[in-house]
């Protein structure tokens, strides 16, 4: 559920950030009229992404066995590659994604391309939606009613937080944003590295090389519920969906965290330490 939280309340409020300092900008133009447009990109944004999501869930609703692991294992590590490149072009590029936005709708103004608008509102939207739908899909192999229930709270917060922010929009810093997020991400990233590396041992693609490192699940309570540490205890799921917690984990899997916080989090770091390296 907070794993499910957290990703749908970044995605969400990215987008709800897009959308409003699209509508900030074009009130100081006095152009409110316009907002039509905006409404109009976004909300078919919005319902192709919703589109998206059913076929991922109607795909994996009929696999079983080899198959399904096969299908989890590589829909993680996409996901994986997706949220990394993500995080890398947002820590470039945070910067100006205001001033280009604010260009593109005075372009679209000027040349009397309303649609444009409408446009620039489905691309920022929908990429945001087909992220959604690629990392919530993975975590609705593992746990569907926590991902329903964290999809929900962070819809409700990101709707919230921006009916009580949105003259504030406009002047919120893009890159302060994206840089503290971004870290929450690359943590779920890595785990979901694990989690994929881990599906693909048992369908036999990646080799354990050892099977288990040490296995420090709890055993089960008499009455067949989990220990909260167990990875599938109150407590163990929660870490096993934000940090890829593994009580049992095979030696490739842990290689494949490591290296990626070793590989990933050094050349995040590095992009930020130099701001002088990014886009303007």
């Amino acid at each position: 559920m907070i794993a499910s939280f957290l990703i749908t309340f970044r995605e969400a409020l990215e987008a709800a950030l897009i959308i409003g300092i699209i509508a900030a900008y074009l009130s100081k133009l006095n152009r409110a009229d316009l907002n039509r447009y905006l409404y109009l990109g976004a909300g078919v944004a919005i319902l192709v992404s919703i589109f998206l999501g059913w076929i991922f869930m109607m795909a994996f609703g009929g696999l079983s066995g080899r198959a399904e692991e096969l299908f989890e294992g590589l829909a993680a590590l996409t996901a994986t590659a997706v949220l990394t490149y993500m995080i890398f072009w947002m820590a470039r590029n945070a910067r100006r994604i205001k001033g280009e936005l604010q260009e593109r709708v005075e372009v679209s103004i000027s040349r009397g391309q309303l649609f444009g608008i409408a446009t620039l509102a489905f691309i920022a939207v929908f990429r945001e939606g087909v992220e959604t739908v690629l990392f919530l899909g993975t975590l609705a192999l593992q746990d569907p009613a926590g991902l329903l229930t964290g999809l929900g709270l962070g819809l409700a917060a990101v709707i919230v937080l921006t009916l009580l922010a949105y003259k504030g929009i406009y002047r919120l810093s893009m890159r302060i944003f994206f840089q503290w997020t971004s870290v929450l991400l690359l943590i779920f990233a890595a785990g979901l590295l694990a989690y994929g590396v881990h599906e693909l041992n048992e369908a036999g693609i990646i080799p354990a090389i050892i099977e288990h490192l040490w296995d420090i699940n709890p055993p089960q309570n008499p009455d067949g519920s989990y220990p909260l540490l167990h990875e599938n205890g109150a407590i163990g799921s929660i870490f096993k969906s934000l940090f890829g917690y593994n009580g049992n984990p095979s030696l490739s899997e842990l290689l494949a965290y490591i290296t990626y916080w070793l590989g990933v989090g050094l050349y995040l770091l590095s992009i930020y330490r130099n701001p002088k390296g990014e886009s303007s």
